[in-house]
């Protein structure tokens, strides 16, 4: 007896997480068709009239320029990260 009622009460959850999980496959697609729908009737803006517009300066001109530090910064920095490693490696 106490079995039947525990395997309905499993079958019972069961019909209730097939429907939950419906429920939510179906709002992923209804979200999808919403979201397509308002990109398709979105209003396109017009290309103004043709405009003589400014050369476009070239990528390589808009790169920041790259910072270098010294022989000595380097020195110091790989000398800062192999005494973490040693202290690392000590503790282990």
């Amino acid at each position: 007896m106490v079995i039947d009622s525990i395997l309905a009460q499993i079958d019972a959850e069961i019909a209730k997480l097939t429907q939950v999980r419906s429920l939510l496959a179906n709002t992923g697609k209804i979200a999808a068709t919403i979201t397509e729908r308002l990109t398709k009737k979105a209003p396109k803006a017009k290309k103004p009239a043709k405009v003589a517009k400014a050369a476009k300066p070239a990528k390589a001109a808009k790169a920041k320029k790259r910072r270098v530090l010294s022989p000595e910064a380097r020195q110091r920095i790989a000398d800062a990260q192999r005494k973490r490693w040693a202290a690392q490696k000590a503790k282990a």
